[in-house]
């Protein structure tokens, strides 16, 4: 068992109250649970899941600590901004597109 965290943004009352009763909400919008297993990880994350295909403007992320991973974490997430993270050397980025203001012309 490991601890897991899940961080929500702009999500309806209804997740907040179905992590509330699995999890700590340690913040606004942030939830942990320093001891959960494999399997209940599996079902939060797959209800979270189902109810979001629903939603728009929204974003879940949960991470955990995984020593299968080469970076030793877990990582899932739904929603915007849309994110990849990629596996380097043994750490992992974040990669995302690059938008025209982005960054400034020289």
């Amino acid at each position: 068992m490991s601890m897991t965290v899940v961080v929500t943004s702009n999500v309806a009352q209804r997740f907040r109250g179905f992590l509330s009763s699995c999890m700590l909400e340690i913040a606004p919008g942030v939830y942990a649970g320093p001891k959960m297993n494999r399997a209940v990880r599996e079902r939060v994350w797959k209800v979270c899941s189902e109810w979001f295909s629903d939603l728009s403007g929204t974003s879940i992320i949960m991470i955990w600590s995984d020593p299968t991973e080469s970076s030793g974490q877990g990582i899932l997430t739904l929603g915007v901004p849309s994110k990849t993270f990629v596996e380097y050397e043994g750490i992992i980025l974040t990669k995302r597109d690059l938008l025209l203001g982005d960054f400034e012309h020289f």
